[in-house]
């Protein structure tokens, strides 16, 4: 379990983070959700130890994350940012970089590490791509690549910045039918989304975030029924039951 308490967090004198307790557990799916501005990216930051909070305390697992090591570190959590290079390189060599922190001096992988690779691709089915240049897939394509990669460093916490901006409605909902299974699999996922209804659809569980503070935290149809949506974004979400199917429609507040 990923244990936040009492983070706070600034840029300069300016607050970005306020009194932040949250608990994130193995085997299931987070959306994190706000507005822009309200503190998503330096949240998925913090929790990657890319930066450090001014107070509070962050565990992984019990323990404080300034006790682990860098590669004990990178053996418990993998972090796809929101921004990446699309590199000359292959797609079975860039999936291969997630079998770094178990390398030894060498850097040499070794038949676990080989295998590995090969299920990760599997999982998210790219094998077809293994000896194409990424620069020559398209973006869902990359996307299902870097998904394989997290895979491949198999960790037991997954986070992902916003990682279905940019993609068609397919590809969108391949990442996230992925993202899913990640979780069903037993790791915990933890991903910044933008789309309502992805979130809605797919997350176990929301944080959302409102000004720098935790507004909401609980499962969707929680959220929805609280009217905390509503508020934070300014709509008017509702969930509806189509041919046995949850849904939920999402309105401009005021219609």
């Amino acid at each position: 379990m990923i244990q936040l308490d009492d983070l706070n967090f600034s840029y300069g004198g300016r607050t970005v983070l306020r009194n932040i307790s949250a608990a994130f557990s193995p085997g299931k799916l987070y959306a994190v959700l706000g507005p822009n501005g309200s503190g998503k990216t330096t949240l998925i930051r913090l929790l990657s130890r890319l930066l450090q909070p001014d107070s509070g305390s962050l565990t992984l697992d019990g323990k404080s994350y300034a006790c682990y090591g860098r590669k004990e570190f990178a053996r418990q959590l993998a972090l796809l940012p929101q921004t990446r290079p699309i590199p000359a390189i292959s797609v079975q060599d860039l999936v291969s970089h997630g079998r770094f922190p178990y390398l030894g001096l060498s850097r040499t992988p070794g038949k676990d590490d080989l295998d590995a690779v090969e299920r990760a691709m599997a999982a998210v089915n790219v094998q077809a791509f293994a000896g194409r240049d990424l620069r020559q897939l398209s973006g869902g394509e990359r996307q299902r690549v870097y998904l394989a990669l997290l895979l491949a460093q198999d960790t037991r916490y997954v986070l992902l910045d916003e990682p279905t901006t940019y993609l068609d409605a397919s590809a969108q909902f391949s990442v996230m039918e992925n993202l899913k299974c990640m979780s069903q699999d037993g790791k915990c996922v933890i991903a910044v989304l933008h789309d309502l209804n992805l979130a809605l659809s797919f997350a176990d569980e929301i944080c959302l975030l409102d000004q720098g503070r935790i507004a909401a935290f609980g499962a969707p149809e929680a959220l929805v029924e609280q009217g905390v949506l509503d508020r934070v974004f300014s709509i008017r979400c509702r969930s509806v039951v189509v041919d046995g199917i949850k849904e939920y429609i999402i309105r401009p507040d005021g219609t």
